[in-house]
């Protein structure tokens, strides 16, 4: 099994939601990996994950 690592830096401007999805996806697309398992690991004590599959068009309205 085939394993890859990242470390990928939000640069913010203080609190907020903070979008870096495309990020993501253009580093697993690099990989070349057809089916996998993704781990993100916030390293930050007031850091949260909010994961969206964008399954209904209302939710990606801002």
């Amino acid at each position: 099994m085939r394993q890859a690592a990242h470390t990928l830096a939000v640069a913010t401007r203080g609190a907020g939601l903070h979008e870096f999805t495309r990020e993501v996806v253009a580093w697993t697309g690099g990989q070349g990996m057809q089916t996998g398992l993704l781990t993100l690991f916030c390293r930050h004590t007031s850091a949260s994950l909010l994961i969206q599959e964008n399954a209904d068009p209302d939710v990606a309205r801002t």
